[in-house]
């Protein structure tokens, strides 16, 4: 798990029979392991929940948990740690902090010499027009 330890009241896990490799015993042993993480219960600050929304997209449900399907390994402890590392490497970015974007407007100069090209332009199209005799 990364930096970020999950209290058990908010996790919930079941197993199912996982698909893949593992040979006859995939259809007689549930190994694949559903993990529902109960995201209110974490504390989250409101920036954090807004951008684990935005990391987790599919993965959170509507009622605010969030949900992991690991069915990698053929074993229960190794999906069910497979599991609660992503969960904690998600939690880990969603606690991560965007840096704000500062804004910026073109200078005086920069802004003549846009105009100054386009005017170039204008000339250049203006002299594409039919030619007249007269």
């Amino acid at each position: 798990m990364a930096d970020y330890d999950l209290p058990e009241d908010a996790i919930e896990e079941r197993f199912l029979a996982a698909t893949g490799p593992g040979g006859q015993n995939v259809n007689k042993v549930a190994t694949a392991v559903q993990l529902r993480v109960d995201v209110f219960k974490l504390g989250l600050q409101p920036w954090a929940y807004q951008q684990l929304k935005t990391i987790a997209g599919s993965r959170m449900t509507s009622a605010g948990e969030l949900l992991i399907t690991a069915r990698r390994y053929r074993t229960q402890d190794a999906n069910r740690a497979d599991a609660r590392e992503r969960v904690g490497e998600m939690l880990a970015q969603a606690h991560e902090r965007q840096a704000r974007r500062v804004k910026t407007k073109p200078s005086r100069a920069a802004k003549a010499r846009r105009v100054d090209a386009k005017k170039g332009r204008s000339v250049v199209k203006a002299g594409r027009g039919r030619v007249s005799t007269e």
